[in-house]
């Protein structure tokens, strides 16, 4: 993928303000769920880099980029802050900072899909987020838990100590029912595993999210506006190509409307005359997810010699 870092330390790139100084400041999760799925998309976007085991700032070796790796939670901040212009995160941590007002929302990146959702013990009484009001709930996403709570304790009368108890742990959230610190949790799910592995069931959902590329509202280094554009361009470009696949096929003509409804394609199919009699080359853009059974249906249409390619990247 890229060269890996050197392991002489005298080789290793010293990075300073002044190194740093009119470049675009890229933040990108240090680790955890988004970490690696971030790095194939910079390799997908031509930004290449190294980066020292000891550095959480790295150069761009083909753009004037610096990356800043920092943990996915403070992101939000540093670029609604403005100091840095562009990082990706989750959609969940853009709203548990607060940061909402702050950053634009440049793309879902369609990766680190996940839902926040109430969970409580399987053998536990309560059924519904009503009957969990008033109660104990612990999560690390305190302020979307707590708005979340709020309006079901105003919607139940429930004031003073009635109101719903929120507390705050950083980790192993869904431990905290069964050591007893609560009645109920709230945490991401992906797979349900976890959760299921530690007797829990969902009973609510509060948001779908998402990884999310986003900028600062208000930004401090207008003059990067431009390079912003075009790696925003780049990272939709790697987006739609993993979405997408190009399907080429031979078809008669009596049968190319058919076909051709099958697959009209983002705006209309490539249709060519080839050396046959009566017989059309056409290649067209599929989504991926369709493309099994879209083929299943040129054959039936009259299709031959059909051909499916993945796309590494594209702009559309």
């Amino acid at each position: 993928m890229y060269p890996p870092p050197s392991r002489d330390a005298s080789l290793t790139p010293v990075i300073d303000a002044e190194a740093l100084e009119g470049r675009l400041l890229f933040a990108i999760p240090k680790k955890g769920r988004l970490y690696e799925k971030c790095i194939e998309l910079l390799s997908g976007a031509d930004i290449q880099f190294r980066r020292s085991h000891r550095l959480d700032v790295c150069v761009a070796l083909n753009h004037n980029i610096a990356l800043v790796f920092l943990p996915a939670a403070d992101i939000p901040s540093f670029v609604g802050k403005g100091d840095v212009d562009l990082g990706i995160t989750g959609h969940d941590v853009v709203l548990e900072a607060q940061m909402d007002g702050l950053v634009t929302e440049i793309a879902r990146l369609g990766f680190g899909k996940c839902s926040l959702q109430v969970q409580v013990p399987e053998a536990s009484p309560i059924k519904t987020v009503e009957d969990l009001a008033g109660k104990r709930v612990v999560s690390s996403f305190k302020h979307l838990t707590k708005a979340h709570f709020d309006n079901i304790d105003a919607r139940l009368h429930l004031e003073g100590d009635q109101k719903t108890n929120i507390g705050y742990v950083g980790g192993s959230v869904e431990a905290a029912c069964a050591l007893g610190l609560a009645d109920g949790i709230v945490d991401l799910v992906e797979s349900g595993e976890t959760m299921r592995a530690a007797g829990l069931h969902a009973i609510a959902t509060l948001l779908e999210t998402e990884a999310v590329l986003i900028k600062s509202t208000t930004p401090k280094r207008p003059h990067v506006a431009p390079l912003i554009d075009k790696i925003a361009s780049r990272i939709a470009g790697v987006i739609a190509a993993s979405k997408y696949v190009v399907c080429q096929y031979n078809i008669h003509r009596d049968n190319l409307t058919a076909a051709t409804a099958i697959t009209p394609g983002r705006r209309a199919p490539t249709i060519s005359p080839i050396e046959a009699d009566n017989w059309a080359a056409v290649s067209v853009m599929i989504e991926k997810k369709k493309s099994a059974l879209i083929m299943d249906d040129l054959v039936r249409a009259g299709a031959e010699d059909l051909l499916i390619f993945n796309l590494n990247n594209c702009r559309v």
